[in-house]
């Protein structure tokens, strides 16, 4: 079992920034592989980008080269930098656990969310 928590939403100008943090419980956290998904009003929830637990990355090309996943395995915490933020990254943010070996874009192969965090980028 494991559960997640993010932080570090909030209202932000467009080209601004924010650090997305998700902290894990649970003593296996390093062998999971996590995701960062998030859903638009009326819109179905949509990859973001993923962390294996031998660090690959990969990113849905709309936020690829502005966003930066990683992940601090003695903290238990992935984290989803986001640059050069625009209106369209409006959003809530979910962190998501995987404890399969590849990685997924699908929502429906991470068996483990957290709450979510309210991200909204003004024009």
């Amino acid at each position: 079992q494991v559960q997640l928590v993010e932080s570090g939403g909030g209202l932000v100008q467009a080209g601004g920034s924010l650090r997305l943090s998700c902290a894990a419980s649970g003593r296996t956290f390093s062998s999971y592989g996590m995701g960062w998904f998030r859903q638009a009003p009326g819109k179905e929830r949509e990859f973001v980008a993923h962390i294996g637990w031998k660090y690959s990355t990969y990113y849905a090309d709309s936020v690829k080269g502005r966003f930066t996943i990683s992940r601090d395995n003695a903290k238990n915490t992935v984290y989803l930098q986001m640059n050069s933020l625009k209106p369209e990254d409006t959003a809530v943010y979910y962190c998501a656990a995987r404890s399969a070996v590849l990685a997924s874009y699908r929502a429906r192969d991470y068996a483990y969310w957290g709450q979510g965090t309210q991200v909204t980028v003004s024009s």
